[in-house]
């Protein structure tokens, strides 16, 4: 059994990309060349909640008898979910590309109750869990896209290697891609990309938040979504200030 490692980027990066959010990070590295980073299909369970951190990967298969015996306990050590949470160090995100299956929970209480004492910051699984009232009770932070009472090789599918490259809800999740989820779903950041989002996208949420301003006190829409040359002045004005003001 051959288990691979993943590279983590630096915690800073990844506490800065967590700040910015889902919507206007997808945004912007779509205009620098990452046409689609969204994980399509799983959902919050855990609402109010982003996180962000570098990817596990776990992949599943299609289930075939002379590949996998159906034996979950006959020996546990065999079992490719356990392997790659034996991998999990603080703050990463264990994905799980599991096919779209709605029939198969891939982790339930006792392993997500495993991931959060890793120290992991959450789940995103393109499937389901089980157990899902009393996983939600541990706190652990997940995306996913339902739940099941069926353990994780009762019907269809075996979990089949570990930190590959996988493809989570139609999209191409690498190991150590960096990971940011919030209500409104889950995205990729590749490494090649981060230190270019993280720096567009936080430009971009801070004159957003100017405009935001201006909108609530009645400002033209064609002047401030999206900024205008001719409210850049007035921008810059109220940036230097709140800068002073911090």
């Amino acid at each position: 059994m051959q288990i691979l490692t993943i590279s983590r980027p630096p915690k800073e990066l990844i506490q800065a990309l967590a700040k910015v959010g889902t919507a206007t990070l997808s945004g912007e590295m779509s205009r620098i060349g990452l046409r689609d980073a969204y994980i399509c299909g799983p959902v919050s369970v855990s609402p109010g909640i982003t996180i962000a951190g570098p990817a596990l990967t776990l992949q599943f298969l299609p289930k075939r008898e002379d590949v996998y015996e159906d034996d979950e306990y006959g020996d546990p050590e065999a079992q490719m979910h356990r392997q790659v949470l034996y991998q999990v160090e603080e703050g990463d995100v264990v994905v799980v590309d599991a096919r779209g299956d709605l029939r198969s929970g891939v982790f339930g209480e006792m392993m997500i109750t495993y991931l959060q004492g890793r120290g992991g910051a959450g789940l995103i699984v393109d499937g389901c869990i089980r157990d899902s009232r009393k996983a939600r009770e541990i706190g652990l932070p997940m995306w996913t896209r339902g739940a099941t009472p069926n353990f994780h090789t009762q019907t269809g599918l075996f979990p089949h290697a570990v930190n590959v490259p996988i493809a989570c809800g139609g999209t191409l999740v690498m190991p150590g891609d960096i990971i940011v989820a919030d209500d409104d779903g889950a995205i990729v950041v590749p490494i090649k990309f981060a230190e270019q989002a993280l720096k567009i996208s936080s430009e971009h949420r801070e004159w957003e938040e100017f405009s935001r301003l201006r909108l609530s006190e009645g400002g033209d829409l064609r002047k401030y979504y999206p900024l205008q040359a001719e409210a850049r002045a007035e921008y810059e004005a109220w940036r230097e200030a709140d800068t002073n003001r911090k």
